[in-house]
């Protein structure tokens, strides 16, 4: 069998050090160019294929960015199957973005609710070494965390964060991507339009709620509070929620929910009262994971740029772990809203 090459062959054939192969590999400073020719000459002459450990031989580096996501709700949404992709397209994004600059994403779970999420966080940074970290909800606006990290001097990104805050804080408007969706409705003609809130663990609960709000104040139109709903991104909570909006004495027309699942619950409770979506009840979501796409009707939704927004996370990271001078400390990505079936004017 033909035995594997490794940098140590890289190194005897060209006659250097191991660390300069490593630091001529990952572009490394004080190489002079002749050394870095023979090096590179080396590496196709042997078919060289550089490894983790030996990339990092030649600094500091360690070439993975590790995302961290709440245990709890990622196991929910695995093991219940409802077609939920958000953790899909984070690691899409990032992954993509890690592979044209050499790096590697790494995924692991905290359990946000520990009372010893630190231990958590800075067992697998211990164990794994990364260059920098990219916070999911809630863990993005957890002060505990990113304390920590501060302390750690780890570069981080904080997903889905509009507070003011250390790291990168990378979003996408939320609360004019919710006042966006309920002027979609007031364009339609709807007048009295409900909105289920989402978890007060997320700091995107109450900043969409914002939004819904504003839309509301920008046109000069009241606002009865009876048709704010408690959600808590659950389908349950959603059929709670749609169920009190619904026996109002003046119900709406229209409901904005804070994620796909509450909306498909807005849609079942609406079915099972015999009302038509859109034409008794319009409804809007925010996510547009994949589900949404193939109910009936179609939902109407905003379109979070999940892997867009990691994508961004990454390349901040990527760039900040180069040294890369005047980065910026937090980037918007544009979301979208995708108009189908599940809105409309309602009944005269």
């Amino acid at each position: 069998m033909r035995r594997a090459v490794t940098i140590k062959h890289v190194a005897a054939e060209a006659g250097v050090s191991l660390q300069t192969v490593s630091r001529v590999i990952n572009k490394g400073p004080n190489v002079r160019p002749a050394v870095i020719e023979r090096v590179e000459a080396a590496v196709a002459k042997l078919g060289y294929v550089p490894s983790l450990a030996a990339r990092r031989m030649g600094g500091n580096r360690s070439f993975l960015l590790m995302a961290l996501n709440d245990r709890d709700r990622t196991i929910e949404a695995w093991t219940s199957g409802q077609g939920a992709d958000w953790v899909d397209q984070m690691l899409m994004g990032g992954m993509l973005r890690c592979a044209e600059s050499g790096y590697h994403m790494i995924f692991e779970l905290i359990d946000t609710h520990s009372a010893h999420v630190e231990r958590e966080v800075q067992a697998a940074i211990s164990a794994l070494r990364p260059d920098g970290l990219i916070l999911t909800p809630p863990h993005s606006d957890n002060p505990q965390i990113t304390g920590l990290l501060v302390r750690l001097g780890l570069p981080f990104a904080r997903l889905c964060s509009e507070t003011p805050g250390d790291g990168f804080a990378i979003s996408m408007n939320e609360a004019l991507a919710a006042q966006v969706a309920v002027e979609h409705l007031l364009d339609l003609g709807h007048r009295r339009i409900g909105f289920i809130t989402g978890s007060d663990e997320y700091a995107v609960s109450a900043v969409r709620r914002e939004g819904w709000r504003r839309a509301h104040e920008d046109r000069g139109l009241p606002l009865d509070p009876a048709l704010e709903g408690d959600g808590d991104f659950t389908f349950e909570s959603g059929e709670r929620a749609t169920a009190t909006l619904l026996a109002l004495a003046e119900p709406p027309t229209a409901i904005l929910a804070s994620n796909d699942q509450m909306a498909l619950a807005a849609q079942t409770v609406a079915a099972a009262r015999g009302l038509q979506v859109p034409h008794d009840l319009s409804i809007v979501s925010f996510d547009d994971t994949p589900v949404v796409r193939f109910s009936r009707p179609p939902m109407t939704a905003v379109v979070q740029p999940i892997a867009e927004m990691t994508r961004a996370a990454a390349d901040l990271l990527i760039r900040a772990t180069a040294n890369v001078d005047h980065l910026p400390t937090s980037v918007v990505v544009p979301f979208g809203l995708a108009v189908r079936g599940s809105s409309a004017p309602p009944r005269s």
